[in-house]
């Protein structure tokens, strides 16, 4: 598995050869089992975020535009499927599949502590299909959750894309409405929304990709950010009030959603949307307090997971992986 290359270049105001990194796309193996993970490399660079006025279905949480600067990272090439994310949240499922695969790195004790999800009192993927299909309903705390499962099994560090992250490699270079242009009839090339899904999520990859190769970006389910959502955040980026990557989460709701859904009009998928979470997406839920784990009236929401090239300190590795719990009553 190959994750970057060398690449020599000479520096002419030190007058000396300095080796710079390059990013490159690699599958991530998943040991004890025959799941594999696509993921692309995302150089790093400077955009500018959020809409213009003008923009057709542009809200307001989606300006002042305002420069950038973005890392280097590696974002899923997908969204994360429930062959997946059952390996996580089911323990049994796990271990059984290990039974099938060789699993010479034992990853089955390092994960045997692994904080788990209660278990799903219905059937979450509602029969819209499992294999191959994107998983949904759980909660931002659960996709976190997952992160630092797969850090315990395969050393790498992931978690969520910020929503500057996301939106970067949506656009992938464009500046139009979506990556693909400004004409909304073409997202039927592109992804799954209300108007092409037939009222359910499909199959990840089956639209056209973006410029980067990243598949699903507009539609099929939102995607989970690292965010709190605020609608006056871009304007303290603006302004110089907020400087820090991403708007840290210190309360249950909103959070950052993004790229719009299989249950979404087409204006809704855009490059720059923002979507707010809300308590109703666990409407019927009808435990007290109200599952940390799954949201059961979200069949509309999964997520995809980055890798940045900086690899975070220990210390903040466990401030990512362990959010502080927010009981919802």
């Amino acid at each position: 598995m190959q994750f970057f290359k060398k690449v020599l270049f000479f520096c002419v105001i030190c007058g000396s050869t300095i080796a710079q990194q390059k990013l490159e796309n690699y599958t991530q193996s998943i040991s004890g089992s025959d799941v594999k993970y696509d993921l692309v490399a995302i150089q790093g660079g400077e955009f500018t975020m959020g809409s213009p006025a003008k923009e057709k279905g542009r809200k307001e949480d989606e300006g002042p535009q305002h420069k950038t600067k973005v890392e280097p990272f590696w974002m899923g090439k997908y969204e994360i499927t429930w062959d997946l994310y059952d390996l996580f949240t089911t323990k049994n499922i796990e271990i059984e599949m290990a039974k099938r695969h060789p699993d010479p790195e034992n990853s089955l004790t390092k994960t045997d502590g692994s904080t788990r999800p209660s278990p799903a009192y219905v059937d979450m993927s509602f029969g819209m299909g499992r294999a191959g299909y994107p998983a949904i309903n759980m909660t931002q705390y659960a996709a976190i959750y997952f992160c630092k499962w797969l850090y315990q099994k395969t050393g790498v560090f992931y978690r969520l894309p910020t929503e500057a992250e996301w939106e970067y490699a949506c656009r992938a270079g464009t500046t139009t409405a979506y990556s693909f242009g400004d004409d909304a009839k073409q997202l039927d090339e592109h992804g799954w929304y209300k108007s092409n899904s037939g009222a359910a999520y499909k199959k990840i990859g089956t639209k056209k990709p973006n410029p980067w190769g990243l598949y699903d970006m507009h539609g099929n389910v939102m995607e989970w950010t690292l965010d709190q959502y605020a609608k006056d955040y871009y304007a303290k980026k603006a302004n110089g009030e907020a400087k820090e990557a991403f708007l840290k989460v210190t309360e249950l709701y909103p959070t950052s959603v993004r790229g719009g859904s299989w249950d979404d009009d087409a204006l809704v998928c855009r490059s720059a949307s923002r979507i707010p979470s809300a308590a109703d997406w666990k409407i019927i839920d009808p435990q007290s307090p109200k599952s940390e784990w799954w949201m059961t009236s979200a069949s509309f929401v999964g997520f995809r997971i980055v890798r940045p090239l900086k690899i975070p300190s220990k210390e903040e590795i466990e401030a990512y992986y362990n959010p502080p719990l927010i009981e919802d009553y």
